[in-house]
């Protein structure tokens, strides 16, 4: 019963997190969603940032510091190995759908692309960074990343396979698509408000914050092969060169 309703917990955080990133999608798009980046009650520029900041800052603390290592011991101590991803991401999810909830806009307009063809194109540039983001998770291993296979395995009796570093196709050349992937989705707008660019600069600083302590996790998990592969390839820009720090081949990671 304990292991069906570790599935069951697993299953609800998985699905709960598949709602909120397709309403991300829409809330930073502008497109399907009842509330996006640039709708909504409009209060003073101050309230707005302070509120913004808030939000994000309460995502990020989470994000990081749950995917650490000591906090996921600590965890582990009152809740079973097998769901301690799951709970993550359905925290992560929840942080996620606070923001879009609370999320304050700020609709003056730093630039917009008048032209309709050039916009359209644009904004097909900014589903690519979406696309992009889907494709990396399923390259390694998508429902380990977001819980599933944790919970699956754990019902059947089975223990987890041992992890293994590998770089599949788009590892090849960036160590982190999944993060570029969500840099060219928020960056690439036709119509750049305040609240969007400050929306793009706080999480692409995050991200770079988060690949710094991902990678560090990293090289304690795999040593020098890892080491190795930060050197040959890039971070983020394709064919830049390697020289920064790692991407978690078949690691459950913190993305």
């Amino acid at each position: 019963m304990a292991r069906f309703l570790g599935f069951v917990f697993g299953v609800v955080a998985y699905l709960v997190f598949f709602v909120t990133i397709l309403y991300a999608i829409g809330f930073v798009e502008g497109l399907l969603v009842p509330k996006t980046i640039d709708t909504g009650t409009v209060v003073p520029v101050a309230e707005a940032l302070i509120v913004n900041l808030a939000l994000m800052s309460l995502f990020a603390v989470q994000h990081s510091v749950m995917a650490r290592k000591p906090f996921k011991r600590w965890l582990t101590q009152y809740i079973p190995a097998s769901i301690e991803r799951s709970t993550y991401v359905l925290l992560a999810s929840l942080c996620l759908l606070l923001l879009f909830w609370q999320w304050r806009p700020m609709p003056a307009v730093v630039w917009q692309i008048a032209d309709p063809n050039l916009a359209l194109a644009v904004t097909g540039v900014s589903m690519i960074g979406w696309v992009l983001v889907f494709l990396s998770t399923f390259l390694i291993n998508h429902f380990e990343l977001f819980g599933l296979h944790q919970v699956t395995n754990n019902l059947a009796g089975r223990p987890m396979p041992p992890v293994r570093f590998k770089t599949p196709v788009l590892y090849k050349v960036v160590r982190h698509p999944i993060y570029l992937g969500f840099i060219i989705a928020f960056w690439f707008a036709p119509v750049m408000t305040v609240g969007h660019l400050l929306f793009a600069a706080v999480t692409t600083a995050y991200i770079f914050v988060g690949i710094a302590l991902e990678e560090h996790d990293l090289v304690e998990l795999f040593g020098d092969e890892y080491r190795g592969y930060r050197k040959r390839v890039a971070m983020i820009v394709p064919f830049l060169g390697g020289g920064a720090q790692p991407k978690k081949p078949n690691s459950v990671p913190a993305e």
